[in-house]
């Protein structure tokens, strides 16, 4: 072959190549391929078969995936993603969850049994306290009024925010008493209740104000949760040297009108259980109660373990769901017997926190990871495992809740 054909033909070749690079290049679809060929009512069928996480992984991969993947109805018609996410130890200094720079949300995502980021830059606010969450939105404590007016003394306020769509609304101002010492439930249908010793406030979506109810309970509700059109909550009926703790329950319509739950048959299920806190179970149901086992009736009595116990909301009847082992329980102070608060003694060293049938634990001698329990549904005891990797500071507890992420 000549020379100067054998140039040209390896020129062609390079420019085929260099073509063909191109096209495949990211964001970029070959021309003529299938998929593009596909009508919009056909891709959208394809592409809903991924789930949350995967549809947000696929949007950088090409224009027809970024195009089809960023509409918001299709977005809000996919599973929502059900996540953990963490409360920083050090909430009052850096914003309660949020990185160094203020500009995420840990979280951990049990399926893939990874960390994640959810992001808060979207928030014009100088500080903001996550703490609770309904489907697809957050609830943060914020400073609302100082970040236009540079007042540090002006009262907080809840913020309801979506970390997927970026969107966020204000909730009518509250006193700061209120972000201090009450605990905020997410109701149905965008409702919100923030409870304290004396009282409750109630919001309702399209209301520009909250409403006020007495609790007329006998001491400040301990970790209520919200199930089934009720709330419930623990509270201690005992004295300043002993606590005795009653489990009490209202309907969601009625806020004043609290009643103790109790059955004869109970016996003092709730009181072998030093500083005991409740959770939601797995399928709406069941509450969990979780707390470190007494090794006798005694005020001073040490513990043995981490017991969760079991309430079925049907039956009223009450099972052991899980026992942490006793390996993992030395890891939070050994026998340590007096090391667990939400779990077990009175120097909050370890917390409970999670739903939804599944556990987690942390605490100040377990750094970087967590002990996580998650309900079995046949009735068994449940599976524990660790959870390495928790990102950020590794100094203080963590607490957290869950949060189902969706563009709702």
């Amino acid at each position: 072959m000549p020379p100067s054909q054998a140039t040209h033909d390896t020129a062609s070749d390079a420019s085929a190549t260099a073509a063909t690079t191109s096209e495949l290049e990211p964001g970029h679809s070959p021309p003529g391929a299938p998929i593009q060929l596909l009508p919009q009512d056909a891709l959208h069928n394809v592409l809903g078969r991924l789930s949350l996480r995967e549809a947000l992984a696929c949007r950088p991969v090409c224009r027809l995936f970024r195009d089809a993947l960023s509409s918001s109805p299709f977005l809000s018609s996919l599973p929502p993603l059900r996540l953990l996410a963490l409360r920083h130890p050090r909430s009052s200094a850096n914003g309660g969850g949020r990185d160094s720079h203020g500009s995420c949300l840990h979280a951990f995502d049990p399926s893939l049994r990874r960390w994640i980021r959810l992001p808060l830059f979207f928030l014009p606010f100088p500080s903001s306290s996550p703490v609770t969450a309904s489907p697809s939105l957050l609830y943060l404590w914020v400073d609302a009024a100082a970040a236009s007016t540079g007042d540090a003394k002006i009262p907080r306020t809840l913020a309801v925010y979506n970390p997927l769509s970026g969107s966020h609304r204000l909730l009518p101002p509250l006193g700061s008493a209120w972000s201090r010492h009450g605990t905020v439930l997410a109701g149905p249908g965008g409702a919100v209740l923030v409870l304290t010793q004396l009282a409750a406030l109630a919001y309702s979506p399209g209301s520009d104000r909250w409403l006020k109810f007495s609790l007329n309970l006998p001491s400040k509700p301990r970790s209520p949760v919200l199930m089934a059109g009720a709330i419930f909550a623990l509270c201690d009926v005992g004295t300043p040297w002993r606590s005795l703790w009653r489990l009490f329950s209202c309907r969601l319509l009625d806020l004043g009108e609290w009643a103790p739950l109790k059955r004869p048959e109970w016996g003092d299920v709730l009181n072998i259980l030093k500083r005991p806190r409740l959770l939601a179970g797995a399928g709406g149901g069941r509450i969990l109660m979780i707390g470190g086992l007494r090794s006798s009736l005694d005020a001073d009595a040490p513990c043995s373990t981490v017991l969760i116990l079991r309430l079925d909301l049907q039956t009223m009847e009450w099972d052991e769901a899980g026992r942490m082992p006793s390996e993992m329980y030395q890891c939070f102070g050994g026998g340590g017997l007096g090391h667990v608060a939400a779990a077990g003694g009175a120097n909050n060293k370890v917390k409970a926190f999670g739903g939804d049938g599944r556990v987690w634990f942390s605490g100040r001698r377990v750094r970087g990871k967590l002990a996580m329990w998650e309900e079995d549904d046949k009735g068994g005891c449940g599976v524990w495992s660790w959870v390495d990797g928790v990102p950020g500071c590794n100094e203080g507890v963590y607490r957290g809740f869950v949060f189902d992420a969706a563009y709702d």
